[in-house]
């Protein structure tokens, strides 16, 4: 069996929709359906039919989320020493050596990734990159648009 690295919070996050689809959603899913059904014919009955398609949709992410948190490593980087090194969980501030641009990215589990928030997954090319890398490094990373050379200038583990 393969399991996944996902940080404390991540964890913490898929625990709280999954109480949320169980206790709220899916028991006010089974009263629509339950309504629809008092509307007669289901053969042409629209909200019976939407109703059970949200129940689809619901039933599908508890098992989803269920069988991620079953496979999931949980890893709380914040038990962890920091020594500097760039590991899963950690965030880390480099800068573009040819453009002087500072960046930060928190480096997460795959289902965690959203580049808006700055989390950036573990098997990214940026990810893969600085794993493994120390502070004050020069990494040369390989992106889609090409290599590009950055040094890394923080690491938290927080």
């Amino acid at each position: 069996m393969t399991t996944y690295p996902m940080t404390a919070e991540g964890a913490k996050t898929l625990r709280e929709e999954l109480e949320q689809l169980k206790t709220v959603d899916r028991p006010r899913i089974i009263n629509a359906i339950a309504e629809a059904r008092e509307h007669g014919d289901l053969k042409e009955n629209a909200e019976y039919h939407a109703a059970r398609e949200q129940q689809s949709f619901c039933e599908g992410r508890i098992q989803d989320i269920e069988g991620k948190l079953s496979n999931a490593q949980i890893i709380d980087v914040t038990k962890l020493q920091n020594t500097g090194k760039v590991v899963f969980g950690t965030t880390v501030t480099f800068i573009n050596v040819d453009s002087d641009e500072e960046t930060t990215y928190r480096i997460v589990g795959d289902d965690e990734a959203n580049i808006k928030k700055g989390l950036i997954s573990v098997n990214s090319p940026i990810a893969r990159g600085l794993i493994g890398k120390e502070l004050d490094d020069i990494v040369s990373i390989h992106t889609p648009a090409g290599v590009v050379e950055v040094e890394i200038s923080e690491v938290e583990y927080k």
